[in-house]
């Protein structure tokens, strides 16, 4: 096969990207650079821009008459078929990436501009509770949905926390892309996010009760009990911190509340290793600067050590700009961590582990379990392997039934561009994973080679947003990057210091 050209990251802090020939060994140590934030070369772009026009293509045949997309499109039969269920999360993706087709011109304004409305006027018929949406609703009628489809096992009623998060990205940007160009659809919007108050689900914290007000934000609203979650969101690098952004850079929780959030758990407490760092106090907070050290890099980690909790966030919020020596630095030593661990601990071949659809049926979370401070981990692979702390790593023939996805790897492209890509590459060309005027499948077996018969909106949707930021930087971060809530955030995330530079 005549070799190809491949992205490399400069090593500038520009962030500038090169093409060169690939590396001699793809188990080569880590090299240093800033964030590859744009793509060079014609080649290169072409393939990326087509691999965004297929996708969102894919996005297209989830979407049903009521303009909602379906949680997911099972290719598996004659035609593809779409799930009867589909959530907030899924709504958002499919809000984000028509303004970045639009954006990158595989669809035109006007069109635009008529499936947001579309999407629009079934979200305004959509029953909702504290200004919040439910998290499962029927793809065809928008109602909330009470028993799965198949099973007809009741759903438990939920207003989840994040998966709100989410569609108020989608809608805020969709607002974004509606103003000048459709102020009716500007309006709407804006009514439909005038109910929205993050301080809903926060718990403020209460040194007399730092287990029951531990400064962080309810899991969510459980409609039956009537009462919010008594769990919380606690771990900072997870993409469950969108809402946390959304909450302060709105003024609707205090920004004190980024500080009680954990970069590791304490020493002491159980977690998937010991902590290395201080106690410090920041804005009145005494909270612990902890980090792992995975491969000889220190890292803050995730829950579970999967690239969807640490890269979907700064989709949308530009915290590595506005944290260059911290959160910059931490997300590019995740996709390497990822990449380490897939090519050298277990050998795979490939990487990128992220919560996904099992090839063989079902769902699971992937991830590296020495990036999450999990105590039990998220594994690489569908049989788990788990290495307890301490022990010397085993024999890559350990790691069975390694599944990677291919979302996780266009999460990472904009923080390791040229490994991401010769990821992406080899895993379309190794494996049947690759769906013309479709897009990639949720994932693969790397050892057996079985693919997965489906694509999930969340997957497809970050990817779709995840080329985007690599083609046009930017594109969807627009209604963060301005007005009062960037000067309420982007303070907050500059006086971060994780101490791991």
């Amino acid at each position: 096969m005549k070799r190809r050209t491949f992205l490399t990251v400069s090593a500038a802090t520009s962030g500038a990207v090169a093409l060169a020939a690939p590396p001699a060994s793809a188990s080569s140590a880590a090299r240093p650079g800033g964030v590859a934030t744009r793509p060079a070369g014609r080649g290169v772009e072409d393939q990326l821009r087509g691999w965004f026009a297929d996708t969102y293509r894919s996005l297209e045949a989830m979407v049903a008459d009521s303009g909602l997309p379906c949680d997911a499109l099972t290719l598996s039969g004659e035609r593809p078929t779409r799930s009867e269920n589909t959530s907030v999360t899924n709504i958002g993706c499919w809000l984000w990436s028509t303004v970045a087709a639009a954006g990158l011109g595989v669809i035109g304004e006007e069109e635009m501009l008529r499936r947001l409305s579309a999407t629009v006027a079934t979200i305004e018929r959509m029953e909702r509770l504290h200004g919040f949406w439910f998290n499962w609703y029927n793809t065809f009628t928008g109602e909330v949905l009470d028993e799965w489809p198949g099973s007809g096992d009741p759903v438990a009623h939920l207003l989840s926390t994040v998966d709100n998060g989410w569609l108020d990205v989608g809608l805020r940007i969709a607002e974004d892309a509606a103003d000048p160009a459709d102020p009716a659809l500007r309006d709407r919007i804006r009514a439909l996010r005038a109910g929205v108050d993050w301080s809903f689900f926060y718990a403020p914290f209460d040194p007399e009760e730092p287990v029951a007000r531990p400064g962080h934000m309810h899991t969510g609203f459980q409609v039956a009990e009537g009462r919010l979650a008594p769990s919380f969101y606690g771990a900072l690098n997870s993409e469950t911190r969108i809402a946390s952004y959304l909450g302060i850079g709105d003024g609707t929780v205090p920004s004190d509340h980024y500080w009680h959030m954990m970069r590791t758990q304490a020493p002491g407490v159980e977690q998937e290793m010991p902590p290395t760092g201080e106690w410090v106090t920041v804005d009145g907070v005494r909270t612990f600067r902890g980090h792992y050290v995975y491969r000889g890099r220190k890292v803050v980690p995730g829950w579970g050590g999967s690239m969807f909790e640490a890269l979907m966030p700064p989709l949308f919020v530009p915290d590595a700009e506005w944290s260059p020596r911290s959160w910059r630095l931490n997300h590019r030593r995740v996709v390497l961590g990822h990449r380490d661990h897939g090519l050298l601990d277990a050998e795979y071949g490939y990487w990128g582990f992220s919560p996904c659809n099992v090839p063989e049926g079902g769902y699971q979370e992937y991830g590296v379990q020495w990036l999450g401070m999990s105590p039990t981990g998220y594994c690489s692979n569908t049989d788990r392997t788990y290495v307890p702390h301490g022990e010397e790593l085993p024999d890559p023939s350990a790691w069975t039934n390694g599944v990677a996805t291919p979302h996780a790897s266009f999460l990472a492209l904009p923080f390791g561009a040229r490994d991401a890509f010769e990821n992406l590459r080899r895993l379309a060309r190794d494996f049947d994973l690759y769906e013309e005027g479709m897009g990639f499948r949720d994932s693969v077996n790397v050892r057996t080679g079985r693919v997965s018969d489906a694509m999930l909106s969340l997957d497809q949707g970050m990817t779709a947003a995840a080329l985007a930021q690599v083609l046009r930087p930017g594109l969807l971060q627009r209604p963060f990057r301005t007005g009062r809530f960037a000067r309420r955030l982007r303070p907050v995330l500059a006086r971060e210091d994780f101490g791991i530079a």
